[in-house]
């Protein structure tokens, strides 16, 4: 076992750093292609998101510290990217704040699992609402011309990305249920 930082640790503190200059770029009115640029930051970063899972299972190399990196990571880089996407009107408000939403509600959970000690592992719908998240915003970036009947592609894959990000909240609300319900009740003093 490596005794440098952990390579998945290293990749989830990039996709933080990493949030300010793609929002940078979103909200940059004057330079040429930037929402082309933000794009490609953001696709080299959202890359890092898959990249670190690989390399912490092939080397053993998961922490604890990494379990939770990584998906504050995703949530910061996400939420970031998708406030910067609304205030430039790439997106609409109501499909991110329910992306955001589900976000924070799922970090909640995760934190009273972890007061217990446990460590929730992503599930599958959790790897598909990021999959999702990632290419709506890539498409919302770069935005084709063309509307697909009422809206455009980025617009579509919204609605999907939104199913699926509602579909893994549940998932996890199910999974955390016993955990919450479990939790004992102070009495009132």
């Amino acid at each position: 076992m490596s005794r440098g930082f952990p390579v998945p640790d290293a990749l989830a503190l990039f996709r933080v750093a990493m949030t300010i200059p793609i929002m940078s770029f979103i909200r940059a009115d004057r330079i040429d292609h930037h929402f082309a640029i933000a794009a490609v930051l953001f696709g080299i970063t959202s890359f890092t998101d898959f990249l670190d899972g690989y390399v912490a299972r092939r080397t053993s190399g998961g922490t604890t510290l990494g379990a939770f990196l990584d998906t504050t990571a995703d949530k910061i880089l996400v939420t970031g990217v998708l406030l910067a996407l609304v205030s430039v009107d790439r997106i609409s408000i109501w499909p991110a704040s329910i992306i955001i939403f589900r976000e924070f509600t799922v970090m909640a959970l995760r934190g009273v699992v972890a007061q217990k000690g446990g460590l929730i592992k992503p599930s599958t719908w959790g790897k598909a609402k990021a999959f999702t998240q990632y290419v709506v915003i890539i498409l919302a970036c770069v935005r084709l011309p063309d509307r697909w009947g009422p809206w455009y592609l980025d617009q579509w894959v919204m609605l999907v990305a939104v199913i699926v990000t509602v579909g893994s909240a549940w998932g996890y609300l199910a999974s955390f249920w016993e955990v919450i319900r479990s939790e004992p009740v102070e009495a009132a003093k």
